[in-house]
């Protein structure tokens, strides 16, 4: 019998991948990960190739999705609960780095002319519903 694998899933980073790899392993799903070494090698060519893919086979991927659904993919505090955002009380908000003040543009652009990682960038948190930004409430 062929072994024939699907992409259930994309992601910018391999560390990224990898947690979900484990995960769908425990729980006995087969699992295929593609362009991973390339990503290791150079992380600026993530978006160019489509991201690291998580493979698995034909006949596990509803399963595996279901799982995929259950894995929060919002942000969460110290203890566990999640993140609100502080305009809508919404608990659909996401950590993400920005170059836009002085500081990380300048290591940004020392960074990308010297080819050194990582940047210095400053993390935020965006609400996925209203779109506001704001800081670590930390």
């Amino acid at each position: 019998m062929s072994e024939t694998f699907k992409t259930i899933a994309k992601f910018q980073y391999s560390s990224e991948a990898q947690i979900i790899k484990s995960r769908l392993e425990f729980e006995g799903i087969k699992v295929f990960l593609s362009d991973n070494f390339t990503i290791d090698t150079d992380p600026l060519v993530s978006n160019a190739i489509g991201g690291v893919k998580l493979k698995v086979l034909t006949q596990d991927a509803l399963k595996a999705q279901h799982i995929l659904e259950r894995i929060s993919k919002y942000s969460l505090d110290d203890e566990g609960s999640p993140i609100r955002c502080s305009n809508c009380n919404s608990t659909k908000v996401q950590l993400y780095s920005t170059i836009k003040d002085f500081k990380s543009f300048f290591s940004f652009l020392i960074g990308f002319l010297s080819g050194t990682l990582p940047f210095y960038a400053k993390d935020k948190y965006r609400c996925e519903n209203c779109n506001y930004e704001f800081n670590s409430t930390s």
